[in-house]
């Protein structure tokens, strides 16, 4: 696996289990490595910041899905979030979509500081997780 899908893995891990201490992993730590080497860095457009040598934060576009946005716990708060998503709407500037775990309250904070709106909460049954989800959208002002 390359060192970048690797990286991108552990801080996705990492991040999973910090922000999200109460939400069930569906696929285990080797399964998310997997992922990340054959499905997300080669078939996604993937956007990574690193210190000290190391990804500190990582971001994953699908067309215009903002599929994932994960910090390393160490840089949460420091900007780097809203360094990421800038460049994400830079990259789409005709809008964007995601979801989000109802249960994570600082990540629906953090969007709709970014001007995403909510437009749709589902009982968490189309996920891998089983989480209730919420559906965020940003279309651009003009």
């Amino acid at each position: 696996m390359g060192s970048d899908a690797a990286d991108m893995a552990g801080t996705w891990l990492r991040s999973f289990r910090a922000a999200l201490p109460t939400v069930h992993l569906a696929h285990g730590d080797g399964d998310v490595r997997d992922w990340f080497s054959s499905v997300v860095v080669p078939r996604y457009e993937t956007w990574i910041a690193v210190a000290g040598g190391s990804v500190a934060g990582l971001l994953v576009l699908d067309g215009g899905e903002l599929e994932q946005l994960y910090l390393d716990p160490s840089w949460w708060g420091r900007g780097l979030g809203d360094r990421l998503v800038a460049r994400a709407k830079q990259q789409r500037p005709d809008g964007l979509g995601l979801w989000t775990f109802q249960v994570n309250g600082p990540a629906q904070r953090f969007y709709e500081r970014h001007g995403f709106i909510a437009v749709e909460r589902t009982d968490g049954l189309r996920n891998e997780e089983h989480e209730p989800d919420v559906r965020y959208v940003w279309r651009p002002q003009g």
